[in-house]
């Protein structure tokens, strides 16, 4: 068996992995991820996961229930975004506002589980996959707050603890694997960031998604699509490498001027210190040197001239 080479994974999520029939595909992948077996019954229709032109909202790639009633969703997001994470905080926030009916109990809120897998360098840390979740902890005596067994009666067998009733969030920073496979859930990080699926692995759905997801199998037309999308993808990211080079030169002349300006300001102050020293001896306190710090080259020329006739150290700082 040859290595089967997989279109994209953020196009198929938004064009292939919908359809019931490549279900087995996304449960694999989030069994993996989670470490427990998952069975999604529906994609969910919702006003976020619609996707429109003028759309600025925040719209969820995937939205799946699962067979115990959570609900996922599945973010992929290929071009950088400065506000990513608070993106994935008003998705999960709109899932949860559109899925609780006018009258019901706060006991209807659903459970989200947020899987945000992003191509580009987000945040700072040594790792690759990240998890978030809520917990509190005591202020004086350090413990976690856990739920009594009466409180236990009022919410579904799958919430065990206080943690599992609000969002998870979990980070796959693709572009951060360096390919060296460990577990089953890093064969699916090396199909998503290789777009590969190799004959030995194992991981739950790779194998249908090497199947499903092969580039030979598309059509004319979806290939062209496909392709099309490929190149709005690599335009994208020149752009925005552009913009980023453009910035950091023009950072630099600028940054160079400020610099040099700064160090003409800092070897003025140095030399009117000293002279002010040898001039007035103790009468030069902190005030003084504040003043120097924080004055502009105006300031410390006129100061300069006051020197010259000044009788004491006031009379130099007079205006």
């Amino acid at each position: 068996m040859e290595t089967k080479r997989l279109i994209r994974f953020d196009w198929a999520i938004k064009n292939i992995l919908r359809s019931r029939d490549n279900f087995p595909i996304l449960e694999g992948f989030l069994s993996e991820l989670l470490g427990t077996s998952v069975t999604i019954t529906s994609l969910l229709e919702s006003e976020s996961n619609k996707e429109t032109a003028d759309d600025k909202s925040n719209r969820v790639d995937v939205l799946a229930e699962l067979g115990n009633g959570e609900k996922v969703i599945i973010e992929v997001q290929c071009e950088r975004q400065w506000d990513f994470l608070l993106r994935m905080l008003y998705g999960v926030s709109k899932v949860v506002v559109e899925h609780l009916k006018e009258g019901d109990k706060y006991e209807k809120i659903p459970r989200v589980i947020s899987v945000n897998i992003v191509y580009f360098k987000l945040g700072h840390g040594k790792d690759y996959i990240y998890k978030g979740t809520t917990q509190f902890k005591g202020i004086h005596e350090n413990d976690i707050l856990i739920l009594d067994e009466k409180e236990k009666e009022h919410y579904p067998d799958h919430i065990a603890a206080i943690s599992n009733i609000f969002p998870e969030y979990y980070v796959l920073k693709v572009s951060e694997f360096d390919l060296k496979i460990k577990n089953t859930l890093d064969e699916w990080m090396y199909a998503l960031k290789q777009s590969e699926v190799k004959p030995e692995f194992k991981a739950k759905g790779i194998q249908s998604a090497g199947r499903k997801l092969d580039i030979l199998k598309l059509s004319k037309e979806e290939r062209q699509r496909y392709e099309n999308h490929i190149g709005n993808v690599r335009n994208s990211q020149s752009v925005l490498e552009t913009s980023y080079l453009d910035g950091r030169f023009d950072g630099r002349k600028e940054g160079l001027a400020e610099g040099l300006a700064e160090g003409r300001k800092e070897g003025e102050v140095a030399v009117l210190t000293r002279q002010l020293k040898r001039r007035f001896g103790e009468a030069v306190n902190e005030q003084h040197l504040h003043l120097l710090e924080e004055a502009n080259e105006d300031n410390l020329s006129q100061w300069g001239e006051n020197l010259i006739d000044a009788k004491n150290i006031d009379e130099v700082f007079r205006e």
